[in-house]
């Protein structure tokens, strides 16, 4: 059977039975992009997603050109395996779908840190595949007492995400069992706060990110974190929007405070691509380093996802006094809010991404 399509954007974002029923293109935080498309002569319809109507969710985005997904690794409870499924399923039906997961499989994990690590943006890095291999290999670089960051593979909103240091006053020995190693830590999840535990404690913890084929990565702490954090948008391979965050979830927190007195992440800043500040970062990610990832990971410029974000930590200034940066996650399952000014562009490289009327996906109109 064919299926008719001409022009049409579906925007998948999650929610119940009610939201589904209910959504329109008014009543959802992506009012403006569907009002953009809108103005520009494309049909865009919301598709509200859970696992319960996925079958349902799929015959709608068979009858659309190109399906926006916005949804968390982790959903209330729930990861994307089943989402993930049926949106290579409707990708093979020629639906052109961003972020279509296997892009995200390689460039939307925290494993992307480990893979560049000795790109410019890359710092002090290492890979754990196994709790057993973090349970040796962590004492040893925590015993110089300075900060390491472990990530769990996906994760959004800081969970899976803590800061870990042994105290000054802790024996250093390398030997010492964790059951009697003291180590402070602090989860960056909103709400946390700094903590005096065993090693043997935290490794507990950290025990459910290793399931299903899940690995944890560890960074070395950037000091310069006061600093703040700058949010990249891009599309494609275009920076289209910055955002600033002046507060970090991971800040030091005052002894004893309790998870209402913990310093939360501030309110983020949105500027448009041409914020003087950030020029020198624009440059150095569209001229260097998006084409330098594209190669290490061997994504085209056609399959970078539609709008995605990468987060920079400010590193040791050089001798000349320029700042560096340093890769701290990179966002592509579900990047919003975003800047006003990263609207126009994921409008106009959608629309790309439309093969035109009587022609194959991928073809083009020549003159004769």
């Amino acid at each position: 059977m064919t299926v008719e399509r001409s022009g049409r954007v579906a925007i998948v974002y999650p929610g119940d039975r009610e939201v589904r029923q209910n959504a329109t293109p008014d009543n959802n935080r992506f009012a403006n992009l569907f009002q953009a498309f809108a103005e520009s002569g494309l049909q865009a319809e919301p598709a509200v997603y859970h696992d319960d109507f996925c079958d349902e969710v799929r015959q709608q985005l068979l009858h659309v050109d190109a399906a926006l997904v916005w949804v968390n690794p982790i959903e209330d409870g729930r990861d994307r395996a089943r989402l993930d499924a049926m949106l290579r399923d409707v990708a093979s039906a020629s639906v052109f779908v961003s972020t279509h997961p296997d892009v995200i499989l390689k460039l939307g994990t925290k494993e992307v840190l480990y893979e560049t690590r000795d790109m410019a943006w890359g710092c002090d890095t290492y890979l754990y595949r196994s709790l057993d291999q973090m349970s040796h290999e962590l004492p040893r670089r925590l015993a110089d007492g300075k900060a390491r960051v472990l990530k769990q593979y996906r994760g959004h909103s800081g969970i899976g995400v803590w800061k870990v240091q042994r105290p000054a006053s802790a024996n250093t020995s390398v030997t010492q069992p964790q059951a009697q190693t003291i180590i402070r830590v602090r989860h960056a999840k909103r709400g946390s706060i700094e903590e005096e535990i065993t090693l043997g404690e935290f490794l507990e913890r950290c025990e459910p990110y290793f399931a299903a084929n899940g690995r944890m990565i560890d960074q070395a702490y950037q000091e310069r974190l006061p600093d703040g954090m700058i949010r990249c948008y891009l599309v494609h391979d275009r920076v289209v929007g910055f955002g600033h965050q002046a507060i970090n979830a991971l800040f030091p927190v005052p002894a004893g405070a309790t998870p209402t007195e913990a310093p939360q992440p501030g309110p983020r800043l949105y500027y448009p691509p041409d914020k003087p500040e950030f020029q020198a970062l624009k440059r150095k990610l569209e001229q260097t380093w998006v084409h330098e990832l594209q190669g290490r990971l061997d994504i085209d410029t056609a399959r970078l996802p539609i709008l995605w974000d990468c987060d920079f930590l400010f590193g040791p200034k050089r001798e000349d006094g320029e700042d560096t940066y340093v890769l701290c996650e990179i966002n592509v399952s579900s990047v919003a809010p975003y800047p006003e000014s990263a609207v126009p562009y994921i409008v106009e490289a959608t629309a790309a991404c439309i093969p035109t009327p009587g022609f194959a996906r991928g073809e083009r109109e020549t003159d004769t």
